[in-house]
């Protein structure tokens, strides 16, 4: 009895381990106008304006604010966690108003006034070469671009649960969860079963899901020249209930 309880909780800690960290660093215990928290770090273009990005007080609580003027600016954070073990992403969001002349499907129009990216290890040698390109493009300009990710968007126009790919890369999924002005200056949950998305987006995938690399929150107005603000409350992943 007590070999098979011990052999229990050693299968138990694999499984946790296999999993990986599934915890976020959240906002809302950080200090307002300190630095991020640790395991977040801003991701901003090379070039243009960059976004102003730190912790805020809020109603309800601390959150992340990104406030873009004709700016790019997101933060990351960087893990490793199997999405079958925590498959729920849960999070709130708020912006001030939407991307008026943003089009998500136009390289020089894909402005958002808020998005949630979530990074998978998709193996790059399945990707086309024109693809792996461009990623050794971008990743000279920033410290983390995703070989494939499904990215939340709070869209202007589009219908809630549009989805389509990304104009600048083939295997970045957008889903418009928002849309419009009718909710803006409203805090909305959201809560998203990726590994769900995942395979919805990429049909042709078998077998268990690549691992989770990291998370991307932020906004855009560079490419419209507008103006918008965005606020993110914790991310979350968790188990299915």
């Amino acid at each position: 009895m007590r070999r098979a309880a011990l052999l229990a909780i050693a299968c138990t800690a694999l499984a946790a381990l296999a999993a990986g960290d599934a915890s976020i660093p959240p906002f809302s215990t950080a200090e307002p106008g300190a630095a991020l928290p640790a395991g977040w770090f801003p991701i901003a273009l090379p070039y243009g304006k960059h976004s102003e990005i730190g912790v805020v007080r809020e109603e309800g609580g601390n959150a992340l604010r990104v406030r873009s003027i004709h700016a790019f600016g997101s933060v990351a954070h960087r893990m490793s966690v199997d999405p079958a073990a925590v498959p729920r992403l849960s999070w709130r969001w708020k912006v001030d108003r939407v991307v008026e002349g943003a089009r998500l499907e136009r390289k020089g129009k894909e402005d958002f006034a808020a998005r949630v990216y979530v990074s998978f290890e998709y193996p790059e040698e399945m990707l086309s070469f024109g693809t792996r390109a461009k990623l050794a493009i971008a990743r000279t300009f920033f410290d983390f671009v995703p070989s494939a990710a499904l990215c939340y968007v709070w869209d202007n126009r589009h219908a809630i649960g549009t989805g389509a790919w990304s104009p600048h890369f083939d295997h970045v999924r957008v889903v418009v969860l928002e849309s419009g002005n009718a909710k803006a200056g409203q805090w909305i949950g959201e809560a998203r079963d990726i590994e769900a998305d995942f395979r919805a987006a990429f049909p042709a995938w078998k077998g268990p899901l690549p691992r989770v690399n990291g998370l991307i929150v932020g906004n855009d107005t560079d490419q419209t020249a507008e103006e918008a603000t965005a606020w993110f409350g914790d991310l979350r992943l968790a188990a299915r209930s």
